[in-house]
């Protein structure tokens, strides 16, 4: 599976999700270029440390709850692409897709803030173009700006 497919299967996976989910977190995570520890499945007890994202050498970060917390979607948003412009919007009515986002042009849907957001950013970051090798990273850059 290339990089765009994955990204597309996460979005789905955002927007048919019930509840918020650590295990997608962590395959959000990693999507988007962190390298994740998981916590582990077999064998666990109180003491065995919760998953994490490894940051800045070897500095180990807790795990964000970014289908659960939209705080933690949005900063994520503006670290992975900061030009780029958002919104979000509760619809009142009968409907399970309570919550419609917007980037970059990409909408996203869900039953929470949090995972409508994440939709529309994955699906955002699946059409931009792949920066090329040869590329100066100031071209990516405003290139990932543009809509």
């Amino acid at each position: 599976m290339d990089d765009r497919t994955h990204l597309l299967t996460l979005a789905a996976r955002c927007e048919t999700s019930s509840k918020p989910d650590r295990e997608l977190d962590a395959d959000i995570y990693e999507a988007l270029g962190f390298t994740v520890r998981r916590k582990p499945t077999r064998l666990a007890t109180r003491r065995t440390p919760a998953g994490g994202i490894y940051q800045h050498g070897s500095f180990w970060k807790t795990l964000g709850a970014v289908s659960a917390d939209i705080d933690v979607a949005v900063s994520l948003l503006r670290q992975k692409a900061p030009g780029w412009s958002w919104s979000l919007q509760c619809l009142a009515g009968e409907e399970a897709m309570a919550f419609q986002a917007l980037v970059a042009d990409c909408s996203g849907q869900g039953v929470m803030g949090s995972l409508a957001l994440c939709a529309a950013m994955l699906r955002a970051l699946a059409r931009r173009e792949p920066a090329t090798a040869a590329e100066p990273a100031s071209l990516a850059t405003a290139r990932l700006t543009e809509t």
